[in-house]
């Protein structure tokens, strides 16, 4: 008796886990949100509702240029991300054996392992050394953005590679015997269908860069602070609920971006669905 009733308690057990997860995880957040609109200069403390906190936000010059340059950043990043990541995903699943896979292959999963302290020191380091021979680059912009794609082409590799290493083969030898290029059966066949992954790893990576704390501090420069750095920076000397309210945003960007994505994929997906289906009955 005691055993069929720990074989029904099991998966409520398993649940309430789950839901205590999720609580520790986003419970912080969503009372961030609900500051964000406190009338209460003290953050912690509930006066009444207002907006006037966004409009502060708004007359922040710095918190507003910390933003809009987080945000190019990361968009760059994710860019050079997904494409380096692709080639060198591509290279690892369909050469398996050519001089160095193994060297090439450590130093790609490299920064997923990696302390970001000793990535952005040694990146300080190199681009020292580097401005004092050739004369640039300047810290600023340019060397946060070379930072965050090493680390971002680590984490768009392992997504795509994933994908790569699942596609059905016979599709593409298919596509080879209708006579099909390689350039063709790339761009026509492969890249269709490793798609849904290469947008996973552009949000993956956008999200990276756009809260990097540690490689930002290494790399910028004067007149190149990003939104965290000013966040972090303010952070010391007490923050009021107009770090709220551009958390608020970010949190906006990033779910309507998300959301976005998941319909696009999944619409996506049932469509592919649908045409196999058709295929598999033409067949």
């Amino acid at each position: 008796m005691s055993a069929r009733l720990q074989t029904r308690a099991a998966p409520w057990v398993h649940v309430g886990w789950l839901a205590a997860g999720l609580l520790f995880l986003y419970v912080p957040i969503v009372a961030l949100v609900v500051f964000s609109f406190n009338d209460s200069p003290v953050p912690t403390t509930w006066a009444g509702f207002t907006l006037k906190w966004y409009a502060a936000l708004l007359e922040d010059r710095e918190m507003m240029a910390g933003l809009w340059l987080s945000l190019r950043i990361a968009f760059f990043t994710a860019c050079a991300s997904v494409v380096l990541g692709l080639l060198a995903a591509f290279t690892l699943v369909k050469y398996t054996r050519f001089a160095g896979r193994t060297l090439f292959s450590g130093m790609v999963n490299a920064p997923l392992v990696m302390p970001e302290v000793i990535v952005g020191l040694s990146l300080l380091l190199m681009l020292v050394s580097v401005q004092r021979v050739l004369g640039f680059p300047d810290r600023g912009m340019f060397t946060i953005w070379i930072g965050h794609t090493l680390v971002g082409v680590a984490y768009a590799t392992v997504v795509i590679q994933a994908r790569l290493r699942d596609l059905n083969p016979q599709l593409e030898e298919a596509a080879m015997d209708l006579g099909a290029r390689p350039s063709q059966l790339f761009f026509l066949v492969t890249l269709p269908m490793i798609a849904q992954s290469m947008v996973s790893a552009w949000l993956l990576t956008f999200t990276l860069s756009l809260d990097d704390v540690v490689l930002s501090a290494f790399l910028s420069g004067p007149g190149s602070t990003t939104m965290p750095l000013v966040i972090f920076s303010r952070a010391r000397l007490g923050l009021n609920p107009s770090v709220n309210a551009m958390a608020t945003v970010i949190i906006v960007i990033v779910s309507i971006g998300v959301i976005l994505a998941s319909y696009l994929i999944a619409r996506a997906e049932r469509r592919r669905s649908l045409e196999l289906a058709a295929a598999a009955r033409a067949g």
